[in-house]
């Protein structure tokens, strides 16, 4: 008797699982222009403006460097450098990435959870993932990045 109760169970849990798993509703996708918010979303163009700033001092600053170094260092002490100099621009680049990242998928979190979406794609002129249908959620992406 108890093996009927366990197994009436859970084909209950499994039916329940099932009905949970299979979305009771339509699945609601959004998308957004990527390149329009690089454009005209102000915290990212100002992270991106802040970010080419840092990696150009960088940069300039590395040449300077390397140049007054140049002479007075072995070739492979010179290469070191250079590699070196790369390295901390690499780090500055993925920095200001990660940031740039961060503030997008916030944004986009705020926008989905709003808008009751399911998923927010990036639907770029060139490759479209969203051919027909979906909610274009862009100026509300802007609009959480002023």
């Amino acid at each position: 008797m108890k093996f009927t109760k366990k197994s009436t169970v859970l084909i209950a849990c499994a039916f329940a699982a099932t009905l949970v798993m299979s979305g009771c509703g339509k699945t609601q996708i959004g998308y957004i222009d990527g390149d329009r918010i690089m454009k005209e979303a102000p915290q990212i163009t100002s992270l991106v403006e802040e970010g080419n700033q840092k990696i150009t001092e960088a940069q300039d600053e590395a040449t300077k460097d390397l140049n007054e170094k140049r002479g007075t260092m072995s070739d492979e002490d010179f290469q070191k450098a250079q590699q070196d100099a790369q390295r901390k621009i690499a780090g500055i680049n993925q920095s200001y990435s990660i940031q740039l990242k961060q503030k997008l998928d916030t944004a986009l979190a705020d926008v989905a959870k709003e808008k009751k979406l399911d998923a927010i794609v990036d639907n770029q002129q060139m490759q479209k993932v969203v051919v027909e249908g979906g909610i274009d959620v862009t100026d509300e992406a802007i609009q959480k990045l002023q």
